[in-house]
């Protein structure tokens, strides 16, 4: 297997961070939220969305992205293919290389994929290392969060997230994002489904890499229920929302505590961890 020590490969890599985050992009623009504020609700009642339609107009508004909110993935880009940042990129970048030249046996997956960027990025990092054996799995319902199951999962009492609309990315959107980047092949295999459903019976073996981007506690604890076993020692496991979502992390501190993991949980960003598996 090749090592990541070429050029080629770095700007190659570096540059699909760019892309993934539309880093390279001076402006962008955002949708417009009718509801907010009045005066372009106003605005929108004038321009009935059959009007719109007719026309195919959407109206949005012009934003100017802040180069340190998006490198720590603060922001949901309109148009990127992923919202984790620079830094959780890069760190993804840095586990996928470390389990590949440790050779630490598994494929890879992310549970919770939005635009499916992340996976893009690895499926990327085996192709910048040549390997051919491996594949990046993709776990999501592919419309949206579950609504919450209090009853089950106190934690998640309250949980608004499965009513965004923004977050039910239809699974022909994430392959036509993968083919947008040469990189919708064989080795990308799809888990289309909801957890409970999909992960515990899941067709993977073992795990080198598990990403969980699942938000709230049912989705972290699930995932990590299904796969933690799969992930090989050695291996890695990155939660995206543990900073972000307090149900997320109680799931984590949860999931750790019942089955006695001890390894260091190491920051990424204002959000993002991560661990090692040592035993």
């Amino acid at each position: 297997m090749e090592t990541l020590d070429r050029p080629a490969a770095e700007l190659y890599l570096d540059l699909l961070k760019r892309c993934l985050t539309r880093e390279l992009l001076a402006e962008c623009y955002h949708p417009l939220r009718t509801g907010r504020p009045l005066t372009w609700k106003r605005l929108a009642y004038r321009l009935p969305e059959q009007l719109l339609a007719r026309y195919k107009l959407q109206l949005v508004r012009r934003a100017q992205p802040d180069p340190a909110v998006r490198d720590e993935g603060r922001d949901w880009p309109s148009s990127a293919e992923t919202m984790i940042g620079r830094r959780r990129l890069d760190n993804l970048q840095y586990c996928v290389i470390q389990a590949l030249t440790s050779e630490v046996p598994g494929d890879l997956i992310e549970t919770g994929v939005w635009r499916g960027g992340a996976s893009i990025f690895m499926r990327a990092v085996l192709k910048a290392l040549g390997d051919t054996d491996r594949r990046v799995w993709l776990a999501d319902s592919f419309r949206g969060l579950p609504p919450p199951d209090p009853a089950r999962y106190p934690a998640d009492a309250g949980d608004l997230l499965w009513r965004y609309d923004d977050l039910a990315i239809p699974l022909e959107e994430v392959k036509s994002n993968f083919s947008r980047y040469g990189l919708l092949d064989d080795q990308v295999r799809f888990l289309e489904g909801w957890f409970d459903e999909t992960l515990p019976a899941a067709p993977v073996d073992r795990l080198c890499v598990l990403r969980l981007d699942g938000d709230m506690y049912q989705s972290t604890m699930v995932a990590l229920s299904a796969l933690y076993p799969k992930l090989s020692v050695e291996g890695f496991v990155i939660i995206d929302d543990f900073g972000a979502v307090p149900a997320c992390r109680a799931a984590v501190e949860d999931y750790r505590r019942q089955h006695d993991i001890s390894e260091e949980i190491v920051p990424i960003d204002w959000t993002g961890v991560f661990w090692r598996r040592q035993r």
